[in-house]
């Protein structure tokens, strides 16, 4: 497994964007893992020889089975501003996502309206009239397939929980690996085939683009797309 160092795609005074893999906690939780951040502040710490505490704020999630990009904050003034720009949906979020069937078309958008179960810690798509039901809103477009399994890039206009997967299975197209979600089978590693692959955004202090990339993990499926596409 390459080391934290190596998954980090950007990191200037302000920002350190990172590359997650499948499995990793982003924030603590009830399994006691330990979370991302804390590596990472712990990683700032040795790096640069800071004593005391390390300021490291999270911006975004990304959920565990998931892999991609994911910005942190070096400084909060970087994270006040961050958080602004995602809650004006200023920051593109681009995302591959392997399904085991097609979608009924080439590219479009999906308008639904999901609610999350507490309990079974998943959403689903409702009525717009239910009460605590959230829009969820995104675009989709094909990108290639393989024998069995089709690529779709995803951008987001909302950020709901689970959105991806649950808006993806509602029109028919589960996820790879995504048992939760009605896929077949799951993946051996507890993985689903969903990556944050792209991030657009101005940079909050600097005011200069930025655009990042990441690889999806190392696996069959997920390198013959990559090759398919690179």
């Amino acid at each position: 497994m390459l080391h934290l160092e190596d998954r980090i795609v950007f990191e200037d005074n302000h920002l350190l964007i990172f590359n997650k893999i499948p499995g990793e906690i982003v924030q603590g939780d009830k399994t006691g893992d330990i979370p991302l951040v804390d590596l990472l502040k712990e990683y700032l710490k040795k790096k640069y020889e800071k004593p005391g505490n390390v300021f490291l704020g999270l911006a975004h999630r990304l959920d565990r089975p998931t892999s991609g990009l994911l910005i942190f904050c070096k400084t909060s003034k970087a994270l006040t501003r961050i958080n602004l720009m995602l809650q004006k949906h200023e920051i593109k979020k681009t995302y591959w996502a392997v399904t085991e069937n097609e979608l009924n078309s080439k590219s479009g958008k999906f308008v639904d309206y999901l609610k999350k179960n507490e309990k079974q810690n998943k959403s689903y798509a409702v009525k717009q009239s239910e009460k605590d039901a959230k829009k969820a809103v995104l675009n989709f477009e094909f990108k290639a397939n393989s024998t069995n399994f089709f690529l779709y890039e995803i951008n987001l206009e909302t950020g709901r929980h689970h959105q991806i997967r649950a808006q993806l299975s509602t029109h028919g197209a589960c996820i790879k690996g995504d048992l939760k979600y009605g896929a077949n089978r799951s993946n051996k590693d507890g993985s689903i085939h969903l990556h944050a692959y792209k991030l657009d955004f101005e940079h909050p202090i600097k005011k200069e683009p930025v655009s990042i990339k990441s690889k999806p993990p190392v696996d069959p499926v997920w390198d013959f797309f990559s090759n398919l596409l690179s």
